[in-house]
């Protein structure tokens, strides 16, 4: 596939082909792949394209019908509340009177269109991708309405996750993990799918598509403020949306029209499922880990489930360790009551419900600006990853998609993933 890009190898700075490629396997250090573009100076397409209107940096061959961007817009009321002079919030979800257009509800809009994109036309084999909710209803959505054969694998207790205003096609399915499983069930399940020669893996935070398409929030952000804001929040599960914003704000930077400054990455977690700030509080590139019961004990406490990922890209070069030691970034954390509060707050004065994760960002803007962690009038980039479920919900009748396969926790073996998938209809 002819591409307006290349790739590079971030552990031996081999520049290579797109073959669709997660890593490059000539290289011995774990390290991910960037894409170069050729376009050093981003030229922005009109808003009718939706996310494509930034396709000069993404690695797509096509685009596909349905797209929304992410919204930046500075809220003066919030901007008066919290006492801060450039307060800007990046929206990405469904608020239609303000221009959000994501029907899911989250910018996980933006990896799917992405990520569908890179691939070729009537591609052969199933693409299959692990979830914890949001990621898996976005590319069910983007699947469905464009004929791309999709397999999603969440846990069970995310089942509620998979709503919609209109039926899914049968080219899209949807397996479990049953019972108490959590994220890292569900990827685990994925892969053994992704053993078998029929279906291959979207690849999380290694695909490339994935993490530019997530890098469009900062794109949005720099082209309405005209500038590289100063701080950028975030909640976050793998970390990838964090490191996305670091590669866009480097693009940026070379683009040359909005400023050389580095974002400085406020990245937050849900109390008390922790793992991204202990591992950043030892400055070490090893990530910390919890004992299996420990972490689902952690998950099972916090209401936004989808920051609960026990493997998230830390230690990979080019991952988040690196991310948050070039931008001299910041973990911090928001309990549920404190995300509550704050998700209360954000609707009385903006008018819109946001989701958890983004509640737990927003929760971790106001005690910064507390503890004077963040200057009067820096420029502020909080990034709302998923807002409008509840409008969404409200304004149409919602359908579930049901699940076509359903693994018991002892079933979640190479053997038995073998004889379930292939009878899959």
């Amino acid at each position: 596939m002819k591409t307006k890009y290349k790739l590079k190898c971030l552990g031996c700075n081999k520049i290579i082909d797109d073959n669709l490629q997660l890593l490059y396997d000539s290289c011995e250090k774990n390290a991910f792949l960037r894409t170069i573009y050729d376009k050093k100076e981003l030229k922005l397409k009109d808003e009718s394209y939706g996310l494509y209107r930034f396709a000069d940096w993404l690695p797509i061959g096509h685009t596909l019908d349905g797209s929304g961007a992410p919204i930046t817009y500075k809220s003066k009321k919030l901007c008066d509340e919290l006492g801060l002079k450039n307060l800007f919030i990046t929206f990405s979800g469904y608020w239609p009177k303000n221009g959000a257009e994501m029907s899911t509800g989250t910018f996980k809009e933006c990896e799917a269109y992405s990520v569908c994109g890179r691939l070729p036309k009537k591609y052969e084999k199933t693409l299959v991708v692990a979830s914890a909710g949001n990621t898996a209803r976005a590319f069910a959505k983007v699947c469905s309405e464009n004929d791309i054969s999709l397999i999603v694998v969440i846990p069970e207790t995310s089942l509620n996750a998979m709503y919609f205003s209109k039926m899914i096609n049968p080219n899209v399915k949807l397996i479990l993990a049953e019972g108490n499983s959590d994220y890292y069930d569900a990827i685990k399940l994925a892969g053994m799918i992704c053993n078998m020669d029929e279906y291959f893996p979207e690849g999380g935070a290694k695909n490339v598509a994935r993490r530019d398409g997530m890098g469009t929030t900062v794109l949005s952000a720099a082209t309405t403020i005209d500038k590289i804001p100063d701080y950028y929040f975030q909640a976050v599960g793998s970390g990838t949306g964090a490191i996305a914003a670091w590669e866009a704000n480097l693009r940026l930077i070379e683009d040359g029209n909005y400023g050389n400054n580095k974002m400085k990455l406020m990245i937050s977690q849900n109390f008390p499922f922790l793992l991204l700030n202990e591992s950043w509080k030892r400055k070490s590139r090893e990530l910390y880990s919890y004992k299996d019961e420990d972490a689902r004990a952690r998950i099972e406490e916090i209401n936004a489930k989808v920051l609960s990922n026990r493997k998230p890209p830390y230690s990979v070069i080019g991952g988040l360790y690196d991310a948050l030691v070039d931008t001299d970034g910041e973990t911090l954390s928001a309990t549920n009551e404190d995300a509550k509060k704050a998700a209360e707050l954000f609707y009385k004065i903006e008018g819109i419900d946001i989701s958890p994760a983004a509640s737990v960002a927003f929760a971790s803007l106001v005690k910064a600006k507390s503890e004077k962690k963040i200057e009067k009038n820096a420029t502020i980039m909080l990034n709302i990853t998923g807002g409008g479920e509840k409008l969404f919900q409200k304004e149409n009748k919602i359908k579930y998609l049901k699940p076509t396969m359903i693994f018991r926790k002892n079933e979640i073996n190479q053997n038995d993933v073998n004889k379930k998938i292939k009878n899959l209809k």
